[in-house]
């Protein structure tokens, strides 16, 4: 148990809102908090929906997180490329990459532990070999690490930007505009901690786009990273007026069939090979939904 103590520089805002803002807990999870008695002011235990006045002393009790111990299973896995030192995996839709609190089973990791035995330990029992991560609805390529030589190699190259990702993706909304860069620092949203936005104070981020082909009211994009923040694409195509087609969280409906989520596909990953010193280049083609909606997008329908 960890005991978190601040105090109060503001007044009538909820308890539940200023933590999780000032402490980078989930809204729910401080609200959890709250009804275990685990939140007081000025010693007293209160409810989420307490209002703080200015010069409270708020504490916090955080329990420490249960170890999760992650079991290998056999899942099937559509293998891009593999040797001693990295394995490429075309990741469908729905996978979660690694486990997490409440998602322990049927991730990357899980899969990867079966098929591969060996991955690099730099991220700890609960991401091995794990140098990036892409969405849960997001499909395509990802690299996994099977030691830490490899793992390093990979993670210097993400940081310097020597390692190139390309996404196809489908937006809302017909781009004027044939290319384009959006350069937004990127954090986490103010008004909902589960989403990202641009904002002043934010880690810097830069997507490039280039219009593929328009539709009625959607238009299909290539993106390309320069920086790798969470919900990149998502958010800046969001900040731009074109949310990713199926992307709820952002703003992005889709009536012309079921996406599942964010219509966004790491179609094209480029690295040097942390051995040979070769750079490499792997594609995952676009998956079948992806394709189907395309499809419907062309008939105009």
């Amino acid at each position: 148990m960890s005991v978190q103590t601040y105090t109060s520089d503001t007044e009538g805002v909820r308890i539940d809102k200023w933590l999780s803002d000032v402490s980078g807990l989930s809204r729910t999870r401080v609200q959890d908090l709250c009804s275990k008695g685990l939140v007081s002011v000025n010693e007293k235990a209160v409810r989420s929906s307490y209002k703080i006045e200015t010069g409270d002393v708020i504490s916090m009790d955080v329990p420490e997180d249960e170890p999760l111990q992650v079991e290998a299973e056999d899942i099937p896995l559509d293998i891009l490329y593999e040797d001693s030192d990295i394995i490429v995996v075309n990741k469908p839709k729905g996978m979660v990459v690694h486990p997490a609190a409440g998602v322990t089973h049927g991730t990357l990791v899980n899969a990867l532990l079966y098929h591969c035995k060996d991955l690099s330990g730099i991220n700890g029992v609960l991401r091995p070999g794990i140098v990036h991560r892409i969405d849960k609805d997001t499909t395509g390529c990802i690299v996994a690490c099977k030691n830490d030589n490899a793992h390093r190699a990979i993670a210097r190259q993400l940081e310097d930007k020597t390692c190139h990702r390309e996404y196809k993706a489908v937006c809302t909304g017909v781009i004027p505009h044939d290319s384009g860069l959006i350069d937004g620092p990127i954090g986490r949203d103010p008004r909902d901690r589960q989403r990202m936005c641009v904002i002043e104070g934010g880690k810097p981020a830069r997507t490039h786009f280039q219009v593929i082909e328009r539709f009625k009211d959607s238009t299909y994009i290539d993106c390309a990273l320069e920086t790798g923040r969470t919900h990149q694409i998502r958010a800046h195509m969001k900040y731009i007026g074109h949310p990713l087609l199926g992307d709820e969280k952002y703003g992005g409906n889709c009536s012309y069939m079921d996406t599942q989520g964010q219509v966004l596909h790491a179609y094209q990953l480029t690295l040097v090979h942390p051995s040979t010193g070769k750079e490499m280049t792997f594609e995952a083609p676009l998956p079948d939904y992806f394709s189907t909606l395309l499809k419907l997008l062309r008939s105009g329908k």
